[in-house]
């Protein structure tokens, strides 16, 4: 009982939690930002591209 006392009076763990909630905030504004753009379709056709040579090493040619 006194460790979860603690745990819920400590702030040691409060700075990364925000500065991840920091990061995912900016990811998500950017993804949205982008995603509809030439540069996001671009993105995404990369993406698929890479996901296929993993999946299929020997078809991939570039």
């Amino acid at each position: 009982m006194q460790l979860l006392k603690k745990l819920m009076v400590e702030e040691d763990g409060q700075g990364l939690v925000e500065y991840a909630l920091i990061v995912l905030l900016v990811v998500f504004v950017f993804w949205v930002t982008i995603k509809n753009t030439n540069i996001g379709n671009q993105l995404s056709a990369s993406w698929s591209n890479i996901g296929s040579c993993l999946a299929a090493p020997a078809t991939c040619t570039s």
